[in-house]
């Protein structure tokens, strides 16, 4: 799988478009796009409060309209290779939905901002690449890390 910073730049800022709409409808402001072969196939915001859905986060609501998109639950290219499908998101996914990137067979994640609290792809677990899968999934984070956590922050801020 091929890529690109400049590309991954501007798919976490398409994330942050995503972020900040969901902010704008009240919930925690986090976005996600799917990317496959150079086009975005999905976008998700957080939808849990809009929802009354646990499950409906930013990453869960973009694999769900992707796997429609590409008329697969696991996002693979029609020969059953697992190329060009990236998710990016703003937050470093929970085990939730690194749960789900595997069991969709994301080739490729790239996320943002670490979560100290419940990231599960470093920071508090390691959910993603684990020997033991039969499936493992390329990261890459860091990206626009400052500006996705200070959306978060400033979030959290009015809230308290």
């Amino acid at each position: 799988m091929t890529f690109d910073l400049d590309s991954d730049l501007d798919y976490l800022r398409a994330c942050i478009a995503e972020a900040r709409a969901a902010e704008r409808s009240g919930e925690v402001p986090i976005g996600a796009i799917i990317v496959h072969n150079g086009e975005i196939v999905a976008r998700g915001q957080n939808r849990v409060l809009r929802d009354h859905d646990p499950t409906a986060h930013a990453e869960i609501v973009a694999l769900r309209h992707a796997a429609r998109a590409l008329a697969n639950y696991r996002l693979v290219d029609k020969e059953g290779k697992n190329e060009g499908c990236t998710l990016y998101v703003t937050l470093e996914p929970c085990a939730m939905c690194a749960g789900a990137i595997l069991h969709a067979r994301i080739a490729r994640l790239v996320y943002a901002a670490p979560d100290p609290k419940a990231g599960a792809c470093g920071s508090v677990l390691s959910v993603l690449n684990h020997p033991q899968l039969n499936h493992q999934v390329e990261v890459s984070s860091g990206l626009l890390a400052e500006e996705c956590g200070a959306l978060l922050t400033a979030f959290f801020r009015t809230r308290r």
